[in-house]
C-alpha cells in the first residue's frame, strides 16, 4: 500500500514560530509535524509515502521523515501546483496501480485508516474523503421567550460535516485530478454528481496546525500522547 503526502504548505500564517521551516516539518512535540503522519500510515500497512514538496526541499523531507516504518520519497513540484494538482503530480511516481491514501500534511488525525479503506472498496467508490464535525469556536448563549438570556454553554460541535483532508483515491479518480487546482472545486464535484464519492465519519482527533496558538494546542497534546509515534 502506497500513499501520497501534500507538504507544499508554507507556513505563513504561523510566522516567526515555523522557524522557517515549510509547515509539514514545523516542530510539534519534538518532532516535525508530517512524521505523525507516517507513523500513522505506517501502522495501517501503508510502506511507501510519496512526499509532493516544493522544489529543492526533496532531500531535507526524505531526511527528517525517516526510520518511521516507511518508504519516503519527496517529489519538488517544479510549480505551486494546488491540492488536486499536487495529489496528481505525486500519483505519477507511485510503483503500483490500485487504492491510494492521501492526507494534507499539516494536520493531525487519528483516522482509522484500514477502516477507511474498507469503506472505499465495501461501496466501490472512485474516491472516499472522511468528514468530521469540528468543535466550533463560539460558546453557545440560550435564549428564551424576548431574546431573554437563558444561558451559557461551551462550544460543541458544529451541525455539519466537513472533509479533513484524508481520503483515499482509486485510479479513476486519480485520473480525472486536475493539472492544476483544488480538487474539490472539480473532480470531488463531477463524482459526487455522478453518486461516486463516499465519506467515512471520523468522530477523534483533528488538531489543525494554522497559527501559535494552535501549534501550541497541538504540541501540548502530542507530548500527553506519545503513542503516536509507536511503531
Amino acid at each position: 500500500m502506497e500513499a501520497i503526502i501534500l507538504a507544499g504548505g508554507r507556513a505563513e500564517r504561523l510566522g516567526d514560530a515555523a522557524g522557517g521551516k515549510p509547515k509539514p516539518l514545523v516542530p510539534v512535540a519534538g518532532r516535525p509535524l508530517a512524521a505523525y503522519q507516517v507513523a500513522l500510515l505506517a501502522r495501517a500497512g501503508v510502506t511507501r509515502i510519496v512526499v509532493a514538496c516544493s522544489e529543492g526541499q526533496e532531500e531535507t523531507f526524505e531526511t527528517e521523515l525517516a526510520g518511521l516504518g516507511a518508504e519516503i520519497v519527496a517529489v519538488g513540484e517544479p510549480e505551486p501546483l494546488g491540492r488536486g494538482g499536487g495529489i496528481r503530480f505525486a500519483a505519477s511516481f507511485r510503483h503500483k496501480r490500485g487504492p491510494v491514501y492521501a492526507l494534507n500534511g499539516d494536520e493531525l488525525l487519528d483516522v482509522d485508516l484500514p477502516a477507511l479503506l474498507e469503506r472505499h472498496r465495501a461501496t466501490g467508490a472512485a474516491a472516499t474523503i472522511a468528514v468530521a464535525q469540528p468543535k466550533s469556536q463560539f460558546g453557545v448563549v440560550d435564549l428564551g421567550p424576548d431574546d431573554t438570556v437563558t444561558g451559557f454553554r461551551e462550544a460543541g460541535l458544529v451541525p455539519f460535516w466537513v472533509n479533513c483532508g484524508v481520503y483515499v483515491f482509486g485510479d479513476a479518480a486519480l485520473a480525472r485530478l486536475p493539472e492544476r487546482g483544488d480538487h474539490e472545486a472539480t473532480t470531488f464535484r463531477e463524482l459526487a454528481a455522478e453518486g461516486r464519492l463516499y465519506a467515512f465519519r471520523h468522530e477523534g482527533v483533528w488538531l489543525t496546525v494554522n497559527t501559535p496558538k494552535e501549534l501550541r494546542t497541538a504540541s501540548e497534546y502530542l507530548a500527553a500522547h506519545p503513542e503516536w509515534l509507536a511503531a
